[in-house]
């Protein structure tokens, strides 16, 4: 049994939300100094979850009584709250540095990927996810690819270059947008929204060039792929998304 204090109850509450379905148990079991709560993680769409995927399963949680009299109804509120907001909430500036309100993608599946133009996974990924842009973008796919130089510096160049190095030598369809820091204090406010809508207690931390976010046509955040994993890999979950 895991034994957690009550913000992180919180923080894996609010990042599960967009992902899965919670399902809570309708009582509480206390003992003179614990009470457990019990809850579930379903998958809605049937995507195979980060939490299956690293072998995570969150069966029950523990807290001291004289915390939870307190928190229990705020901290379910300030859970949902937490989730009300979607990708479609935020606004970007594109390569070229116009402002590009995410509003415009609404009722669209999107795959959101940290791109580089040096790593080992630069040519598989971007061939790839110029197949799958090519193959669904008449069916509400769009790809938003955002440059960042946090992982071994292996995005150095200027914008102009970034853009040119994509759609010259991987005849790039899909939007790219400014070079962003996708860690630490200077993190992009829309990356925020997505680390914390997937990551939790599994880690909030981008690993490196080429992590994955699946997107449904709400807004809401409903996969996140560590970046060995493909493009191709996703496309079974973007047809589930584009079919929902």
């Amino acid at each position: 049994m895991a034994s957690l204090g009550f913000s992180n109850l919180i923080s894996a509450m609010a990042s599960s939300r967009n992902s899965f379905q919670t399902k809570i148990s309708p009582s509480w079991t206390s003992s003179p100094t614990m009470t457990f709560l019990n809850f579930s993680l379903k998958n809605p769409l049937g995507l195979k979850s980060s939490f299956v995927n690293h072998g995570f399963f969150l069966q029950s949680l523990q807290f001291p009584d004289a915390i939870l009299k307190s928190q229990r109804t705020a901290g379910i509120v300030y859970a949902r709250a937490a989730t009300e907001k979607s990708i479609h909430d935020f606004t970007v500036k594109d390569i070229d540095g116009k402002d590009v309100s995410l509003s415009k993608f609404k009722g669209k599946v999107l795959l959101i990927v940290n791109v580089a133009s040096k790593c080992g996974l630069t040519t598989s990924n971007y061939m790839e996810l110029s197949h799958l842009y090519e193959k669904y973008k008449t069916q509400g796919v769009e790809i938003l690819a955002f440059p960042c130089n946090q992982f071994g510096g292996q995005e150095p160049g200027s914008n102009t270059e970034i853009k040119q190095f994509a759609c010259t030598r991987f005849k790039a369809e899909f939007p790219i947008f400014d070079k962003v820091d996708v860690n630490g204090p200077s993190t992009a406010p829309v990356y925020q929204f997505l680390k914390s809508s997937a990551g939790g207690f599994l880690g909030d931390l981008i690993k490196w060039n080429f992590e994955k976010f699946l997107v449904d046509k709400n807004g809401k955040v409903v996969e996140r792929y560590p970046p060995t994993t493909s493009p191709f890999q996703i496309e079974k979950d973007i047809q589930k998304l584009l079919a929902a």
